[in-house]
């Protein structure tokens, strides 16, 4: 199938940029022009952009499907301010919703691609409390929608591995039904055996081929030795690519120069980040970006029992990672939408930045070759669309219009 979309403003820096036309074939970008200077070829169906601006399309490289309550009844946060307590009221609470745990992932999911995003890497909650019930669930929920959006998920030992019994066979379980990740918490502040606690993780990936995913909440020297160990056994059994570490607060709570050699260790090992923008202390983005480590933006829980933040819209958490990090010039702005878009793209296929542009990368950018994977919108220019985030979007996967107005086009779950 081919489709020629027309007078589109491709990823526009300023207001009077140009439009092009731009042609989609077999779901992947065949041709960027000049508007209107080649006819459509025979046969293609014809979109008018109507001079709107095309940006890349968005991915939620850290989310938990599991246990988001959008669209729920509203519950004050009762939480005691500890990891541990977040943990434990999670955990009690989490049978509660109103809707099973496949109809909630379906439900947020709906609300994720109906804002532009048509990737997502889902952790999924293993433990001696649900077993692998929330496991199973995200599992349906993301079936619904194989046709239109990537996605992975993460075997999450939310309350541990060596806490509490049974853990590392529900891993081991876990990804033999499918799992692509297998997730760690914390190892030195949370389960504080950090040697077991890798153990298992670095085990279960040897076993499985699979790929490791890990939150690290801890800061300072901690944080330090965590991700410094995480390197090391990266490289000595060859998951270049495959290793992701989720949060890396230590990055914004050590000494510079600390923090540089680290990050030249992750880079080395091909190791690769996500953050959710977080209020307080963000990443290094630049040295991030010169190092070649990949980066990728994600939401986190929304509206649970951790926070009642979060509602599913990844252009405005695109808004938030540039807030968070205060800037005001427009290449950091649209350096966020590329952390947003083609950095979760890396990020999920084991990539890694090599220095090419956006508007260069015929693999996870908006060259010819790329999935033809966008958002259209009203706009002047990228930071416009950033700062605006107006609610009137045209998501494409695979050249496929699968969202629009925020909502999901008829025939798509």
């Amino acid at each position: 199938m081919t489709t020629r979309f027309t007078d589109v403003r491709l990823f526009p820096r300023t207001p009077d940029e140009p439009a092009v036309d731009l042609t989609v074939q077999d779901g992947r970008i065949a041709e960027i022009i000049p508007a209107g200077t080649t006819p459509a070829p025979d046969g293609a169906e014809i979109v008018d952009g109507g001079g709107r601006v095309l940006l890349p399309a968005l991915g939620d490289v850290h989310s938990h499907l599991d246990s988001n309550r959008l669209g729920q009844t509203f519950l004050p946060h009762t939480a005691d301010g500890t990891l541990h307590g977040y943990i434990m009221n999670d955990r009690r609470k989490w049978r509660d919703g109103e809707r099973s745990v496949a109809d909630q992932a379906s439900y947020a999911l709906a609300q994720i691609i109906a804002s532009g995003g048509v990737r997502i890497r889902s952790h999924a909650q293993v433990d001696s409390d649900c077993g692998l019930e929330r496991f199973h669930g995200v599992q349906e929920g993301l079936s619904r929608y194989t046709d239109i959006i990537d996605h992975q998920i993460v075997a999450f030992p939310q309350a541990g591995i060596q806490r509490e019994a049974g853990v590392v066979d529900l891993l081991d379980q876990a990804l033999a039904e499918g799992a692509d990740l297998v997730g760690g918490l914390d190892p030195v502040l949370y389960d504080r055996d950090p040697v077991s606690h890798l153990n298992v993780v670095f085990g279960l990936c040897e076993k499985h081929g699979a790929g490791a995913d890990i939150h690290l909440h801890e800061s300072g020297t901690a944080g330090i030795f965590s991700m410094e160990e995480i390197a090391h056994r990266t490289r000595e059994l060859g998951l270049q690519g495959k290793v992701t570490i989720s949060h890396a607060f230590a990055l914004h709570t050590n000494p510079e120069k600390e923090v540089a050699r680290v990050v030249e260790q992750l880079a080395e090992a091909g190791v690769s980040l996500t953050t959710v923008a977080p209020s307080i202390g963000s990443l290094p983005q630049g040295m991030l970006r010169e190092h070649g480590v990949a980066l990728g933006l994600g939401e986190d829980g929304q509206r649970d029992h951790w926070s009642p933040y979060g509602d599913g819209d990844l252009l405005r958490r695109t808004w938030q990672l540039a807030f968070t990090n205060g800037f005001r010039r427009d290449a950091d702005v649209e350096a966020c939408v590329d952390i947003a878009s083609r950095g979760g793209a890396m990020v999920m296929a084991g990539a890694r930045p090599e220095g090419v542009n956006l508007l260069d990368d015929a693999e996870f950018g908006l060259a010819a070759g790329a999935p033809a994977n966008f958002i259209l919108l009203e706009a002047d220019t990228v930071t416009a669309a950033v700062m605006d985030c107006p609610s009137a979007r045209d998501v494409y996967s695979a050249g496929r219009l699968v969202a629009s107005g925020g909502e999901l086009i008829g025939g798509v779950r």
